[in-house]
């Protein structure tokens, strides 16, 4: 007994030397800041914040790898929580959500074969990409609702994914799931600078749209009667809406389906409805705005590019202000286009709505007499903004405000080169000239600016040398006079110094690659620009904010923004519309340089594709009758009193619905079929 006693306790005690040594030997030290923000996270484990679980993450987040507020399923408080472990101050992250561009499902889309494979999106695409006909369309199988953790997807009755925005958490796990890619993440922010591109279902009144807006989605909420809904979708893309519909051209309707049948939608009329409906309640429908980051834009112009990049600009949380040389804002629109085309009450109806997003206003500012670009940046100004139009824009200016049309010391416009010239007005061009043209114009400037004192003269040209005229290519000779030339490259930037123009940056037209190596930096005194407008120039500080208002201030424009406003993209503001879109693709190219450092193109952009799957037919579409404007002199019927009198009239509320009722909520082969009524036969 005490044998067995004494053998017991022998290995026990070897069990335990054994332990404790394995114990030291395999030891692994946990973090208690990892461990107590694991306890905080909710343990999901869906792949949401881009690490293999909440473990992951909270391993991440401790190493300073990811942000506090990555998890995208826990609410603010934990991540406030999180920040106080880390000693970090915690920023509402913007929610995000799953969306799909698909309209129609498999039962209302054209297939090409019957499926009756494996209940699987992915296994249906290795057949022949999918049963349907369009290429892009849902699958409808659901892989996208099996891959959801939270309940937040379905599939609906038309055989597309629902999503229920209160229970998604923007994980991403169904975008993963989707073979056809129908399925995206994205936010309030993320469509206030998005454009459609040939992977989007659209319907060619949207891509015919200059300023982009949902067109099918804002006449399926009016023939719902969702009015405020509408607006919200028009003022994802447009915050002029009430002015669009009284002076868009309407190139949307030239493309609207219904013209293979009878006549187009009344899109313009429509959007016109519920802009009129907003300006009658008294008060604007304003969406979604972020939260201030504390950045400040300057804009010189206060027309409807500049109106526009203010206000988009204010919804993604910078506070701009409007610099304007007139006493009122509206540009074009009020001092330019008649009252009886534009009523001055709907252009001050949307510019209120405007400046209640938190846009300030500074009429009667003279650039050149009241401030400059170095002034403003020096006064805290994070980037200074040029949106005062085009050459006809001068037109509003005042005689004694012509003078001060000079921006940038050294920065030219070709006419307003020649024109100084003309009127022999003391140029002195420095030691380097820069003279952006491709013909001999641009070299007889050149020689111009040599006989004015230049030492040299730099010819940029967009063209290849071997497109030039013959004079411009015996670049020898040009050599010898002291002029060179800069084929087949752009100006991609601008750089000074207080209000005085010291440099450039050239790039290649088509450079290979992102080889930031063939960037060349010119210091010149002297640009001068061929078009008859600088482009949408934005300026920002070079080296940071000066710590005092002593200090120099140095000044760039940021990359891309001199020669288009965005790269691979030009500048075209030839109507109102078209300025609207160049606005808020300013505020875009902003917004990118400011959180990434850097503007990139959206790639694929329908506007520019060569071909985008379209039908030159339809089927099975009842033909119905275009409802036209009321007159009526509404005073005192108090059902009516938002539409406008007689001498501008809108559709009433029972036209725009029977006029909502007529689209055909296209997608890019797809429409909704209404079946064709047979005529009544007379008797003989």
């Amino acid at each position: 007994m005490l044998a067995a006693s004494l053998l017991l306790l022998s290995l026990g005690l070897a069990a335990s030397i054994v332990l404790a040594i394995a114990s030291r030997a395999f030891y692994v030290w946990e973090d208690p800041k990892v461990l107590a923000i694991a306890d905080l996270l909710p343990g999901a484990n869906c792949g949401g914040c881009g690490y293999a679980g909440c473990a992951a993450n909270a391993e991440a987040i401790a190493a300073g790898k990811a942000p506090v507020n990555s998890c995208v399923v826990a609410p603010f408080e934990t991540a406030q929580a999180i920040g106080e472990i880390m000693g970090q101050k915690v920023e509402e992250r913007e929610l995000e959500f799953s969306w799909t561009s698909c309209s129609y499902g498999v039962g209302q889309a054209d297939p090409i074969f019957h499926y009756n494979g494996a209940t699987d999106c992915q296994a249906a695409v290795m057949l022949y990409g999918g049963s349907k006909l369009c290429p892009i369309g849902c699958i409808g199988l659901g892989s996208c609702v099996k891959a959801c953790q939270f309940g937040a997807l379905s599939i609906g009755d038309n055989n597309l994914p629902v999503v229920n925005h209160d229970l998604c958490v923007g994980c991403g796990a169904c975008v993963d799931a989707c073979p056809k890619n129908i399925i995206t993440l994205t936010s309030a922010t993320r469509r206030i600078v998005s454009e459609y591109v040939t992977d989007d279902c659209t319907a060619p009144c949207m891509r015919a749209c200059p300023t982009g807006i949902d067109i099918r989605g804002y006449i399926h909420e009016i023939r719902d009667g969702h009015y405020e809904e509408a607006l919200r979708i028009i003022k994802e893309k447009c915050p002029l809406s009430l002015i669009c519909g009284y002076i868009c051209p309407a190139p949307c309707e030239l493309n609207c389906r219904r013209n293979l049948v009878d006549q187009p939608v009344a899109i313009d009329l429509l959007k016109r409805f519920v802009s009129d409906y907003e300006m009658a309640t008294g008060k604007h429908f304003n969406p979604y705005k972020a939260p201030d980051n504390g950045q400040k834009i300057a804009l010189i112009g206060g027309g409807s590019e500049g109106l526009t990049a203010a206000y988009y600009l204010a919804r993604l949380g910078y506070q701009p202000a409007i610099y304007e040389a007139r006493s009122q804002l509206g540009g074009i629109l009020r001092y330019v286009i008649a009252e009886d085309r534009l009523p001055r009450k709907v252009l001050d109806h949307d510019i209120k709505g405007i400046l209640d997003m938190g846009v300030e206003s500074k009429t009667n500012m003279v650039m050149g007499r009241d401030f400059t670009v170095a002034g403003l940046l020096r006064e805290g100004y994070d980037a200074v903004l040029f949106t005062s139009g085009g050459f006809d824009s001068r037109k509003i200016l005042l005689p004694d405000q012509q003078k001060f049309d000079a921006s940038i010391r050294g920065v030219y416009t070709m006419l307003d080169f020649l024109v100084a010239l003309i009127r022999g007005e003391s140029i002195d061009p420095g030691r380097h000239a820069a003279i952006v043209h491709n013909g001999l114009k641009g070299l007889e400037l050149a020689r111009k600016c040599r006989e004015l004192g230049a030492e040299k003269v730099t010819i940029i040209s967009h063209e290849p040398l071997d497109l030039m005229p013959m004079e411009i290519r015996d670049t020898k000779k040009l050599h010898a006079e002291g002029i060179e030339v800069s084929p087949a490259n752009m100006v991609a930037a601008i750089g000074g110094i207080s209000d005085q123009l010291v440099r450039i940056a050239i790039e290649p037209i088509k450079p290979v690659g992102k080889n930031l190596t063939q960037r060349e930096i010119k210091d010149v005194d002297t640009l001068i620009v061929s078009a008859a407008r600088l482009p949408e120039l934005v300026f920002v500080h070079a080296d940071g904010k000066p710590e005092s208002t002593a200090d120099e201030i140095k000044w760039q424009t940021i990359d891309g923004i001199f020669a288009t406003p965005e790269p691979g993209r030009i500048s075209d503001a030839s109507a109102v519309v078209k300025s609207i879109l160049s606005g808020r693709r300013l505020a875009r190219a902003v917004h990118q340089h400011f959180t990434d450092g850097l503007i990139t193109p959206i790639e694929n952009l329908t506007c520019e594709a060569d071909y985008v799957l379209n039908i030159t037919e339809v089927h099975d579409v009842r033909p119905s009758e275009r409802q036209h404007p009321v007159l009526l002199d509404v005073e005192g019927d108090s059902k009516t009193a938002w539409i406008f009198p007689k001498e501008f009239p809108g559709l009433d509320e029972a036209s725009a619905r029977k006029e909502a009722e007529r689209c055909l909520q296209c997608g890019l082969i797809c429409y909704e079929k209404t079946g064709v009524k047979e005529p009544e036969k007379k008797d003989a």
